[in-house]
């Protein structure tokens, strides 16, 4: 029973260590929101679920040391949910982000994003327009777009090193007018208005040289925004994957071994003590 209540213990240790980098990816997404994304909302169920294996980690592991069966079977019907919401999240993770993808374009460096690509539960939380004041005034906070200057032996950028540029979706869709627009390029968030032929993109009429504005309406800053929470949510999805699979692997493992004992305990009349008092030495008195 002990080597039984040794494995558990170690078990549960590698658990709470696997709640660490569950509260991590949560606390990376809780940044990008804060900074990048501009969704405060999706980091935290992730957060909660990484606090309760660390919490529910911690019993099993004490339940395991102090042989206390409280703990042990708290542990085990707990980390069950745990593990079942894990997988529902990750499920939830996947279909949120399933469509939509930026579109490559000829000899540029960067893609462009299109709201009409996306669809689903999330696309309409982010084009509702209260929830996009939020979202737009977030990323004008975060300078993103101001942060885009490079300089070369400072020299200002050229149009053909900027078209080369590897940019991020919200760099694409909300610091620069859409490609269709053909406006010429000035620097990274100003381009010429009249020195060009307005494309068809509805975009076109709604990119503002006012370093405050830019596209921020556009339909091309939304896309750029789904299209950043898609490739966050995909790496943090990833690591999650790995997670449950581990996770599960444990648990299966800890109920053999709680069963183990059970067994152990249940049967006593074979153990050496038990033995003993069946079969007194002929010694005794």
């Amino acid at each position: 029973m002990r080597t039984s209540n040794h494995l558990i213990g170690i078990l549960n240790f590698l658990t709470f260590l696997l709640s660490i980098v569950i509260l991590g990816g949560g606390i990376w997404l809780s940044s990008r929101a804060n900074n990048t994304d501009c969704l405060k909302f999706l980091q935290w169920p992730l957060i909660v679920i990484g606090a309760s294996i660390m919490v529910v980690s911690l019993a099993g592991f004490a339940g395991a040391c102090y042989r206390n069966t409280f703990l042990m079977k708290f542990y085990l019907f707990v980390m069950f949910f745990i593990i079942a919401a894990l997988i529902g999240f990750i499920i939830f993770a996947y279909a949120v982000t399933d469509k939509g993808s930026g579109r490559s374009v000829v000899n540029k460096g960067y893609l462009e994003y299109y709201l009409q690509d996306y669809s689903g539960w999330l696309k309409d939380r982010v084009v509702d327009e209260k929830y996009w004041a939020k979202i737009s005034s977030c990323i004008r906070d975060s300078k993103v777009c101001s942060k885009m200057g490079r300089t070369s032996n400072g020299v200002p950028e050229t149009s053909d090193m900027f078209s080369m540029r590897k940019l991020s979706p919200i760099e694409s869709g909300c610091c620069k007018p859409p490609t269709d627009c053909g406006f010429p390029y000035v620097n990274e968030t100003l381009w010429d208005l009249g020195g060009g032929l307005i494309g068809t993109d509805p975009d076109c009429s709604k990119w503002n040289n006012n370093q405050q504005l830019l596209c921020y309406q556009c339909d091309s800053c939304k896309a750029g925004v789904l299209g950043n929470i898609k490739k966050s949510w995909r790496k943090v999805s990833v690591i999650n994957i790995v997670v449950v699979i581990l996770l599960a692997i444990f648990y299966v493992i800890s109920c053999a071994a709680s069963r183990n004992n059970k067994k152990i305990d249940n049967n006593e009349p074979y153990s050496e003590a038990t033995m003993t008092k069946e079969q007194p030495s002929r010694f005794q008195l």
